[in-house]
């Protein structure tokens, strides 16, 4: 195995540049030291990372939509309604599925259809093949700080054409944007894509410029124990640190018991700071993303609005530095403008009502932390075993034995063999450990807490609760009882 985590050396990354830039005709367009100096004229509340720090200091939560559209003109036009009629802190811009692949020439289909129907035709923004001036319209045209989000194993072409472009965030990694997202793209391939992602990053850091780097918490949004989804934010922000970056929010998705929810941002934060001093890393600011629920929706846009309240109000309550919004449309597809506005002002408004409250420490919140931070320990411990104190060594050989095993994740790479379930009181806990080298007090205790259920519920504990439970928010509840 080549792949070390070690910072890239300069001449590496250079002669990796040259291969990344050659990719598309755009990749020309990118000069390094004049991204350089057009970067450092991006004022504070432009600047992603700088937003964020400046929430993290005072304790609010800020928030921000998802969206994306293929010409530039309706793009911006989409992304100043979202700033100006819907309130949104911070701007995204949602790449689409075409770029994801790195499919560049499709993409270009797209845009023309695009233009030609005079309709959206493409489900994001093809910031790739709009290149750096493309991307320095949407940047010099809002007033707030822009963040690619996308879903790329390989996001290097991307990274580069962004950030030159003005945006001074970009969401994934080496797992995040892999595992969940694509079948056949090797974990090796992907944490050396995103550590090329991360040094350049690093690099513009060296140059005194900010740059923010999100890996993606909610993984495939169906699910996820808690524990799974920090292992791979502390990674990633492990991988991201080597490589020189100083802004790093690690995220997470929402599962629906509120002190587990809450149990889960305060453990994230604190464990992720922790393994960055661990590892000598002390000049970096962490800051953490709450996403709003990542299942089925109801489709109904009152009840939907009352998914999106109540997310909020969870991420308030845990103290996380911004929450992902979601739409009244979200059961139904792309959402309009309007829907999108929509959910910015319901969420903006649970917010501003919450401002200064968290959820104060009980017992139950208390026992909550400790088990989601024993449980990050068996498998983090683990990792960096197998991979004889190398942290990227050891996350591909922790996929290869199911140590990091993603509940629903497509990828080939993944042993799938865990199994998640909820509790009787809805909170997300392994049904099934797989080979996750957990200690018997921890499989005890998970067990323990599903067997509460099974009793209530009178019935076996068995995969269909698993099944009963993803389709149980669409259908107004939270644990899928029969």
């Amino acid at each position: 195995m080549n792949l070390k985590n070690k910072r890239l050396s300069d001449e590496a990354f250079f002669k990796e540049r040259e291969e990344v830039l050659a990719g598309w005709p755009t990749g020309k367009e990118v000069d390094l030291q004049e991204a350089v100096d057009y970067l450092k004229k991006v004022p504070d509340e432009k600047n992603f990372a700088k937003a964020l720090e400046l929430a993290k200091r005072k304790g609010i939560t800020l928030a921000q939509p998802r969206a994306g559209v293929p010409l530039i003109d309706k793009h911006i036009e989409l992304l100043n309604h979202l700033s100006k009629e819907g309130g949104a802190d911070l701007l995204p811009s949602t790449i689409d599925a075409y770029s994801r692949q790195n499919r560049y020439d499709e993409c270009q289909v797209g845009i023309d259809e695009s233009l030609k129907e005079g309709r959206a035709m493409m489900n994001g923004f093809p910031a790739v093949n709009h290149g750096v001036k493309g991307c320095r319209q949407v940047y010099e045209s809002i007033d707030k700080p822009v963040q690619a989000r996308h879903g790329t194993p390989d996001s290097r072409l991307l990274a580069e054409v962004i950030h030159a472009g003005g945006w001074t965030s970009n969401e994934g990694g080496g797992i995040s944007y892999n595992v969940p997202y694509a079948k056949s793209v090797s974990i090796e391939k992907s944490l050396s894509d995103w550590m090329y992602c991360d040094r350049l990053v690093g690099f513009y850091a060296e140059q005194g410029i900010e740059i923010n780097r999100e890996p993606f918490g909610p993984l495939t949004g169906t699910l996820v124990p808690p524990s799974m989804a920090i292992v791979t934010g502390v990674i990633e922000a492990l991988l991201a640190a080597e490589q020189g970056v100083k802004s790093i929010t690690v995220g997470y998705g929402q599962c629906g018991n509120l002190v587990q929810d809450v149990a889960a941002i305060r453990a994230l934060e604190e464990l992720t700071e922790q393994y960055l001093k661990e590892y000598g890393y002390n000049d970096v600011v962490v800051t953490t993303v709450f996403h709003q629920w990542m299942g089925g929706f109801p489709e109904d846009e009152s009840k939907a609005f009352g998914v999106i309240s109540f997310g909020t109000a969870t991420a308030a309550l845990a103290g996380a530095t911004k929450v992902i919004v979601k739409t009244p449309h979200e059961a139904i597809g792309i959402p309009t403008k309007e829907a999108n506005a929509a959910g910015i002002k319901a969420t903006k408004m649970v917010l501003n009502l919450l401002e200064g409250q968290r959820l104060p420490m009980s017992k139950e919140l208390e026992t909550e932390i400790e088990i989601i931070k024993a449980e990050v320990k068996c498998i983090m411990d683990k990792t960096f075993e197998l991979g004889s104190g190398d942290l990227a060594v050891g996350t591909v050989k922790a996929f290869e034995a199911g140590v990091i095993d993603i509940p629903f994740a497509p990828s080939n790479y993944n042993a799938g063999k865990v199994m998640p379930a909820r509790d009787n009181n809805g909170a997300v806990r392994y049904y099934m450990t797989g080979n996750i080298p957990f200690t018997k007090d921890i499989i005890d205790f998970n067990q323990s807490k599903l067997g509460e259920r099974s009793e209530f519920e009178k019935r076996e504990l068995s995969f269909q609760m698993t099944i009963d439970d993803i389709f149980a928010v669409g259908k107004g509840k939270l644990i899928g009882r029969p």
